[in-house]
């Protein structure tokens, strides 16, 4: 499948996650449909505890103040389980759901598969209303969206 277009209706999907707490790791299923009414930024990743990887999700984390006081929530998403996910949050003390595409359904819906090498590191926000308002795929995954970067885009979208 190809990337969704700008201003098109993002691919709904729903994944099992982990989302670290004060209270310890809490397992749910995540709808993007049932994000309507305020954004979602998809941050697809390669790989759990990754170098970049690593570096990418801890500055959400760091930042994610800045995303919420403009109503967002962020999303970590690939391909691995979630013992995996939940191993890396606590090492990292990552404070935002990581979703498991085992399957590779989102991946291929949202057009960033790789074959043999995994994903392509992605970035897409959808709006309140579960439309893509703006995405950065990489070539290469050496390097990430910053939060200055994805910030920018958000309030852009923000009611005036």
């Amino acid at each position: 499948m190809a990337v969704p277009e700008i201003g098109a209706p993002a691919p709904d999907f729903t994944l099992s996650g982990v989302l670290l707490t004060d209270a310890g790791a809490e397992r749910a299923e995540y709808s993007l449909s049932a994000q309507r009414g305020a954004p979602v930024v998809l941050a697809f990743y390669p790989g759990d505890d990754s170098a970049v990887c690593t570096k990418q999700l801890c500055s959400y984390t760091s930042d994610l103040d800045r995303f919420r006081d403009l109503g967002a929530t962020v999303w970590g998403i690939n391909l691995s389980d979630l013992d995996s996910h939940e191993h890396f949050a606590r090492k990292r003390d990552l404070r935002f759901p990581l979703l498991a595409d085992t399957d590779r359904s989102v991946v291929k819906a949202y057009g960033i598969s790789m074959p043999g090498l995994g994903l392509k590191r992605s970035v897409f926000i959808v709006d309140a209303d579960g439309i893509v308002r703006w995405k950065h795929v990489a070539r290469i995954g050496l390097t990430f969206q910053d939060t200055d970067a994805i910030v920018a885009q958000l309030a852009a979208l923000a009611p005036r």
